[in-house]
């Protein structure tokens, strides 16, 4: 059974930064597309950004120019660069495939932003 594990999240102050990293013991480098997603409580959750193995990416309006979706598939890794965070960022993030996530759930990494 495919595991996705997530990693990375913490507290950060509102303008900080931090790098999510996406593992598993599943072939990631073998799925075209790999998403980050987040959720807050009460809410859906989103799709924030995508990254596709022919070098596409997409992203989520509200973290354009902010967030940066990469692929080492030499290490099987998906990654998330967060910038200038702000408090709204404040979710639990996930990795899944995009742009709908087939495969099961890991547990997220919280993401917490004060201001």
């Amino acid at each position: 059974q495919v595991q996705l594990v997530e990693s990375g999240g913490g507290l950060v102050q509102a303008g900080g930064s931090l790098r999510l990293s996406c593992t598993s013991n599943g072939r990631l480098w073998s799925i075209d597309t790999m998403g980050w997603y987040r959720q807050v409580p009460g809410k859906q959750r989103e799709l924030v950004a995508s990254a596709s193995n022919g070098g596409s990416t997409n992203y989520a309006d509200s973290v354009k120019d902010r967030f940066t979706i990469s692929r080492d598939n030499a290490k099987n890794m998906v990654y998330l660069q967060l910038n200038s965070l702000k408090p709204e960022d404040t979710a639990v993030y996930y990795c899944n495939t995009g742009p709908v996530g087939m495969l099961n759930w890991g547990k997220g990494t919280l993401v917490t932003v004060s201001s």
